[in-house]
């Protein structure tokens, strides 16, 4: 079997088991590791202690902090003390979320905060920008007896800005998620000062808050009864043209409701039924006609399911086909009865198209006729529109007197009552604010931490610098002189027939062959379709070729991860090329290779690759023969790519793998036009992938030079023969193209030569 122990070299050199030595001196074990640390304890633990000290001592030096809290309830929806409130309420969560938060940073503003300062006296407090060197100058000049002079109103106005700005950074609110708790945290040096500027700063937000209101309220009062004058008198002046003229034209104690009013209106409502109807009529023929352009089916017309005749003929027809089909698959082309059953649906067919064509002359009468009957009504509703118009000029100028008194009447009566509403709400205070938690005097710090914390930090930090320290200069003295840990020194085999060429020196390091993976291919991991490239309506099937393929919607095996390692070693190998070359080389028949690369370019389409796949095999051609022989029924598409002249095009499949059949030419040629297809499809893009199903072996001179241009290299082993043996026989044709081999496919399917004899029936 494989050695999976040893890289892929058939040269037996002594060099090969001197290399896990040298790696191994030139890394940096956990072992080493462990052992360094060890020997350094002492200086480790008296590091750590070190650290430990200085911690504590930079904690002692810290100024504390003491922070209280105050808990506020701040509620979007407001109390609803009357119908309309002057400001909207948020509906929605997000709504009022984006309220809390606003009320949340309301609190903060300039305005609270000026007030905090204002009756904490923090303008005058040393931790808040307060006056130290005023205080001090104060003292000197009273000792000699002189009074000091008063701040500007500048000199005030900076000491408050400089507290404001003080403040801010001693306050942080927090909003509790998912509710309407903000919670109000103000740290100082001193607990009691905490706890005093937390709640006046909650007191100083609900005054800022209820005084916003009152105000807002008293703006909205001030406004809407500047406007009651000018409203009022525009409602008299409407009444009275509107009176006015009801005299004038003796409107007074009637009705204006006209009978050609109504007239109209029933006339409208007619005429928009019959150009729905005209529509509906035009729809259902311009359906027919679609159908009748697109050869569609007549079940798409609801007219037509809705027909005993086409039911019947339309199940005569299903019946015939199926019949046709059943002949198709057992008789000739020729046959008598298969030709009568053809007869048979055409005719069939040509009844219903017939039917068809009765149902787009009936659609088109009752076109006819809805436009006849819409045109009517358009000349009658033209006659009414005339007669409305001459007995409705009176009461134009009626209707427009009257709405423009009752809009005048409206707005002066809205705005009169908003009036009065406002004019109230400046009393009321609707705010559900409240404090749910005044601040206490905190107990505990909050800066710095504990000075255990503090120790154990430093303990930790002091001890990992010293071993990072020791690590580092242990690496920089031993590092220099060590090879490369992923590098192997590989020595030339001996020269039997010149043996001065063992005397020469050795060549330089060289890189360490990448183990191939090893993948089964069994008769789980596929299906095994019928012997024929069946109609599928789309093209050419790969799973439909007659060999066995990958089972579809099957789930991850172990046979797809391992082409999937196989595809992912040949991306490292590749360094980035664009569409690289993948190809499969098999020893025995040519049929197991080909079988693979198809189920490996399946593996790959899976996965979401555009593949191209082609038959580099010029004497099997098993590839080109399944896809291209005579007698398939379904026609592939033919892409632009070409390989030794437009003769052999490229056939796209329904798997979304395009295939490039071989030539039938020889095998310097073979290779020169396989090279050129892979350099027209790189340059012109489309394709991931690029597989070789070849060539084939053993190895010709063309087969050789096509491989030296490849990516990565598979090796397909039947089962079914001495695998070790075929091994051997690849690396010996491949030679120093062994490097380029990634994965080997263990084939374990039963030859195609034992289903065959397995499959007859004997006598």
């Amino acid at each position: 079997m494989l050695d999976y122990n040893q890289p892929i070299d058939r040269a037996k050199n002594p060099a090969a088991s001197e290399a896990p030595q040298r790696k191994s001196a030139a890394g940096f074990s956990v072992l080493e590791l462990a052992n360094l640390l060890w020997r350094r304890k002492i200086a480790i633990a008296s590091a750590a202690l070190i650290g430990a000290c200085l911690a504590v001592a930079a904690g002692k030096s810290l100024t504390p902090r003491y922070t209280a809290t105050a808990q506020l309830y701040v509620d979007p929806r407001e109390l609803q003390l009357v119908d309309r409130e002057l400001t909207p309420r948020a509906q929605d969560v997000s709504g009022m979320s984006m309220l809390v938060e606003s009320q949340a940073r309301l609190i903060t503003s300039n305005n609270v905060l000026l007030q905090v300062i204002q009756q904490a006296g923090l303008d005058k407090d040393p931790e808040f920008g307060g006056g130290d060197g005023q205080s001090i100058a104060v003292s000197l000049l009273g000792l000699i007896g002189l009074q000091p002079r008063a701040p500007s109103a500048a000199e005030t106005k900076e000491v408050q800005l400089a507290a404001l700005d003080a403040l801010n950074k001693h306050i942080t609110i927090r909003k509790t998620d998912k509710s309407f708790i903000v919670d109000i945290e103000v740290w100082s040096t001193d607990p009691a000062k905490a706890a005093m500027l937390a709640n006046t700063l909650t007191n100083a937000y609900l005054t800022e808050s209820r005084n916003s209101q009152a105000l807002a309220a008293r703006r909205a009062t001030s406004e809407l009864s500047g406007r009651l004058k000018e409203l009022r008198e525009r409602l008299r002046n409407a009444e009275t043209a509107l009176a006015t003229y009801k005299a004038q034209n003796n409107f007074v104690g009637t009705q204006d409701s006209l009978i050609s009013d109504q007239q109209l209106s029933s006339s409208n409502q007619r005429l928009s039924a019959a150009r729905a109807a005209t529509m509906d009529a035009q729809a259902r023929l311009d359906q027919i006609e679609a159908n009748k352009r697109t050869a569609a089916d007549a079940g798409a017309i609801p007219e037509a399911l809705q027909s005993p005749t086409i039911a019947n003929l339309r199940a005569q027809y299903a019946d015939a086909r199926k019949r046709y089909a059943e002949q198709t698959a057992e008789l000739g082309p020729r046959h008598p009865a298969l030709r009568q059953t053809e007869k048979q649906v055409e005719d069939l067919k040509r009844t219903i198209n017939e039917e068809i064509e009765r149902f787009a002359l009936s659609a088109k009468n009752d076109l006819t006729r809805a436009r006849d009957y819409e045109a009517s009504l358009n000349r009658a509703l033209d006659v009414q529109k005339r007669q409305s118009v001459q007995l409705s000029q009176a009461a134009v100028r009626l209707r427009e007197l009257e709405r423009e008194a009752d809009a005048s009447r409206d707005v002066y009566q809205s705005f009169l009552k908003r009036s009065r509403e406002t004019e109230e709400q400046e009393t009321l205070n609707t705010s559900a604010a409240r404090v749910i938690g005044e601040a206490t005097l905190p107990q505990r710090r909050s800066f710095p931490p504990g000075m255990s914390l503090f120790a154990m930090i430093g303990f930790i930090f002091g001890a990992l610098a010293a071993a990072f320290w020791f690590v580092a200069a242990e690496h920089l003295i031993n590092g220099a002189s060590a090879p490369e840990p992923n590098r192997r020194v590989r020595m030339p085999a001996p020269d039997v027939e010149n043996p001065q060429v063992d005397a020469a020196p050795p060549p330089p390091a060289l890189a360490l062959v990448e183990k191939p993976v090893i993948a089964r291919l069994q008769e789980a991991d596929v299906i095994r379709t019928l012997g024929g490239i069946l109609a599928t309506g789309g093209g050419v099937d790969l799973t439909r070729v007659g060999w066995p393929t990958l089972r579809p919607g099957f789930p991850l095996t172990t046979l797809l991860n391992a082409l999937r390692d196989m595809r992912a070693a040949m991306a490292r190998r590749a360094g980035g090329k664009a569409m690289p070359v993948i190809a499969l080389l098999g020893a025995g028949a040519a049929t197991g290779r080909s079988v693979t690369a198809l189920n490996f370019a399946l593996a790959a389409a899976r996965d979401g690759s555009r593949v191209l796949m082609i038959d580099a095999d010029h004497q099997a051609h098993a590839l080109s023969r399944k896809v291209k022989r005579p007698g398939k029924t379904e026609a592939g598409k033919l892409g632009w790519l070409s390989i030794g002249g437009n003769a052999t095009r490229e056939i796209k499949t329904v798997n979304g793998i395009s295939v490039l059949p071989a030539t039938e030419t020889d095998a310097g040629k073979a290779a020169d036009a396989i090279r050129k297809a892979i350099a027209q499809a790189r340059a012109a893009g489309g394709y991931d992938l690029v597989i070789l199903d070849g060539p084939a072996m053993p190895l010709s001179a063309a087969g050789r030079k096509l491989l030296d241009g490849v990516d990565a290299l598979v090796a397909v082993l039947p089962t079914s023969l001495d695998i070790n043996d075929g091994m051997e026989e690849i690396l010996t044709a491949l030679g120093a193209a062994q490097r380029k081999l990634v994965g080997v496919v263990l084939d374990e399917l039963t030859p195609a030569t034992q289903t065959r004899q397995r499959g007859k029936q004997y006598a």
